[in-house]
């Protein structure tokens, strides 16, 4: 018998996930309209050619490949990677968009503006808020150097969190010319090595840090130089402007912050909670003028940001955030009894009619006794349920009941909706 369990690190979602999901990524739209991003949305398998060098050693090492097809997967020839895939499920969507840019340069504003709200895949390990497919929730602002448009991003991102209701969010900003002078004032020939590392900081300490970059063949004299500055207070002119930009927010220069990918130039981002037991980013992103131009003559400046959908979705549900009409809602308002063969038609009229007036009508879907069908409707969690029995249809009424009260009425079929509209609303 087949597993009826999804693959390792990939999820299903009921329709109360499906709703806190909605609500969450309702809000992140509205926002980013707010401030002038246009929806885009990308393939989700790219060649792998685009994927493959953005990343960095261990960003290629989980990005998903997807073998040849057909005549073109020979098991018995391959000879190299390459021989066996040329596809790759996407690993995040700045990579793609870059790829979109350079093919759309034409037909895109000069400055574009984009959020995309889609999901990705890494083959890494699972963990708490952690999976192999995930949503990214991004904005990018295409064409301008400018350090306002850090602000922007930044604001956004805060703006969203305000919204959804946290008040303990924290946004750390770095550099990596900042980061590369201090690799380099450390004696350290192999800048990814030491960021990579780096990136690694509020996972396994500086200890942990230091034991990897020995290993990576930094020397002790190196990594202590290096960790000290980084624990320091220092900064940059970008860095200032992008703080005095972000007045009012919680914005602070991190020297640690790293940032593992590798197609950053300039400012990097990352927004961290500050309460409860929650370790870890919920979003990050930063400035990344070459990336655009590996797939173009045109060097593009370009700066984005990716709030993480599921890491806020957990705390979220942790802390009980979600409003009780997300937490607690119903698929329907009024469910409508199907009393029998006879009465059927009659239902089906009295659910389109309350459905025309703007209320989640479900029907009940085959003639029961009158007793299951109340307890699948509490089942269901539904408030009201419409009885349209034979007495009901010859005085050309509905009997509602309140399912929370009990509380049972007789009604013209024409005053329901206004009366579970009225009752809804109180």
């Amino acid at each position: 018998m087949a597993s009826a369990n999804p693959a390792r690190g990939m999820r299903d979602f009921l329709p109360a996930d499906v709703r806190k999901r909605n609500y969450v990524i309702g809000i992140i739209k509205e926002v980013y309209e707010s401030y002038g991003f246009e929806p885009l949305e990308t393939p989700a398998v790219e060649n792998l050619e685009t994927l493959m060098g953005k990343y960095g050693d261990e960003g290629n090492q989980l990005v998903f490949k997807i073998l040849k097809r057909g005549e073109k997967l020979d098991l018995a020839k391959a000879a190299t990677e390459s021989d066996l895939a040329d596809l790759a499920l996407r690993y995040d969507l700045t990579v793609p968009l870059a790829r979109v840019v350079a093919n759309n340069r034409n037909h895109l504003p000069k400055f574009f503006k984009r959020y995309q709200i889609q999901p990705v895949w890494r083959a890494d390990r699972p963990a708490r808020g952690r999976f192999r497919e995930f949503f990214q929730c991004d904005v990018d602002a295409i064409g301008s150097s400018s350090l306002t448009v850090e602000a922007e991003i930044i604001s956004a991102a805060c703006r969203i969190l305000q919204r959804l209701g946290f008040d303990d969010h924290s946004v750390r900003i770095n550099h990596r010319e900042l980061l590369r002078s201090i690799v380099a004032d450390a004696g350290i020939d192999n800048e990814t090595d030491a960021l990579v590392s780096l990136d690694k900081l509020d996972k396994i300490g500086p200890d942990g840090v230091k034991k990897e970059m020995l290993e990576r063949g930094i020397s002790a004299a190196s990594a202590d130089q290096f960790l000290s500055a980084v624990s320091g207070t220092t900064s940059n002119s970008d860095l200032d402007a992008v703080l005095t930009f972000c007045d009012g927010l919680p914005v602070s220069v991190d020297p640690s912050l790293a940032r593992g990918l590798s197609y950053y130039t300039g400012t990097i981002m990352e927004i961290v909670l500050t309460d409860g037991d929650f370790k870890g980013s919920i979003g990050g992103g930063g400035r990344y003028d070459g990336l655009i131009g590996m797939f173009g003559k045109e060097q593009i400046p370009a700066c984005g940001f990716s709030l993480g959908l599921e890491r806020i979705l957990v705390v979220m549900d942790e802390r009980g955030m979600f409003p009780p009409e997300i937490a607690d809602s119903t698929p329907a308002d009024v469910m409508v009894t199907n009393w029998s063969e006879e009465s059927v038609a009659d239902s089906l009229k009295l659910a389109n009619e309350l459905r025309s007036q703007g209320l989640r009508v479900t029907l009940y879907p085959e003639p029961d006794k009158l007793g299951k069908q109340f307890k699948y409707a509490d089942s269901i969690k539904v408030p009201f349920v419409c009885v349209l029995g034979d007495d009901e249809r010859a005085s050309e009424t509905v009997k509602l009941k309140n399912m929370a009260t009990g509380e049972e009425s007789v009604l013209p079929a024409d005053a329901i909706g206004k009366s579970v509209r009225g009752q809804l609303t109180e």
